[in-house]
């Protein structure tokens, strides 16, 4: 998610300079003190500290964009004063809407505008929604139809050129989300990533094959496909 955000800013020079990133909201909020810039993109759910808790430390110190799988809270943070919304995964025309957004703020003057003090009950509620955010479904286009899987039924994703492959039992299809922006909804404990380009479903796995000193592949119920485990995510099976 995040590396799709850079390159959604860095498409936009002649708006928007990227100063800094961080990966969790303490490091965020360092960054900011750091840097003092004019826009902060903030996803709500963060490690350390939330989106909504850095924004509130931030308070009308910059303009606040949320990038978000909940949209309950960040339409009522639009409603109340942020800059814009983002909900995952975030389309090109979407954030260029963003971009148009801010550019009116910034050339009509406005201030950043303090969002947050009818956010604090709400920011009670994130794990709740946190739990509620995990995938259920996937969907997908078929020829002219939208199908749904269960998420329970998918053996495993596979990142290819600009789509992700999602293979069941039964069928394979092709959808536009990004792997790593899968991963934020599924749950850790079912899905494993086991290679930069797979994520592997765990009840699926029915032996590790040893191929070589550092050679690993996986054999999964419901396909004939071998997938390979890379020496970075080996240490998962050690206790196998």
């Amino acid at each position: 998610m995040l590396e799709r955000l850079r390159d959604m800013v860095q498409a936009h020079p002649d708006a928007l300079s990227l100063v800094a990133e961080a990966e969790n909201g303490i490091e965020a909020l360092a960054q900011f003190e750091a840097h003092l810039p004019d826009v902060v993109f903030l996803d709500i759910r963060m490690p350390g500290k939330t989106g909504l808790e850095v924004a509130a430390e931030i308070g009308e110190r910059a303009h606040i964009v949320f990038v978000t799988a909940y949209d309950q809270f960040a339409v009522q943070a639009f409603e109340r004063g942020a800059v814009d919304y983002l909900l995952k995964p975030i389309e090109e025309d979407r954030m260029a809407l963003t971009v148009r957004r801010i550019r009116e703020r910034a050339a009509g003057g406005a201030e950043p505008a303090d969002v947050f003090p009818a956010l604090n009950a709400m920011r009670k509620s994130i794990p709740a929604a946190q739990n509620s955010e995990q995938l259920k479904w996937i969907k997908a286009l078929v020829g002219n139809d939208i199908r749904m899987f269960p998420i329970n039924d998918v053996i495993f994703f596979q990142s290819d050129t600009k789509y992700t492959r999602v293979v069941t039992a039964t069928q394979e299809v092709l959808i536009r989300t990004p792997l790593k922006e899968l991963l934020d909804g599924l749950d850790p404990d079912q899905f494993w990533q086991v290679h930069r380009s797979t994520v592997v479903n765990t009840l699926t796995i029915d032996s590790v094959l040893r191929e070589g000193a550092e050679k690993h592949s996986l054999r999964l119920r419901g396909t004939a496909e071998k997938i390979a485990i890379s020496r970075q995510f080996y240490p998962l099976f050690k206790q196998m």
